[in-house]
């Protein structure tokens, strides 16, 4: 069993920063990929950051140069480095990882996390 763990989340005012994270943990044999979604009341779930394994990363549109995804492979982690934040990015972020199990090394899976509530203040 595979397990995404998330904390960080929390109360800031505009302007304000928050560093989310998120382990892995279970019978993993490999994690190629870790990333954030996000999901605000009445809106679709969309991507935030992502990062590969080699280290290649991504970001939606809307967090460019204020986000900053990061890894620790060795922890199993990844970080979400929120700053300048707005009340726009007020939701419930995810964390999501393509994980191979022990049991099943052949196959990748999305995993998600329990959510972690970002509320940013006016």
């Amino acid at each position: 069993q595979v397990q995404l763990v998330e904390s960080g989340g929390g109360l800031v005012p505009t302007g304000g920063s928050l560093r989310l994270s998120c382990a892995a943990s279970g019978s993993i044999f490999s994690i190629n990929y870790m990333g954030w979604y996000r999901q605000a009341p009445g809106k679709q779930r969309e991507l935030v950051a992502g990062s590969t394994g080699g280290g290649s990363t991504n970001y939606a549109d809307s967090v460019k140069g204020r986000f900053t995804i990061s890894r620790d492979n060795a922890k199993n982690t990844v970080y979400l480095q929120m700053d300048s934040l707005k009340p726009e990015d007020k939701a419930v972020y995810y964390c999501n990882a393509k994980i191979r199990t022990v049991q099943m090394p052949h196959i990748e899976y999305f995993y998600w996390g329990q959510g972690t509530q970002v509320t940013v203040s006016s």
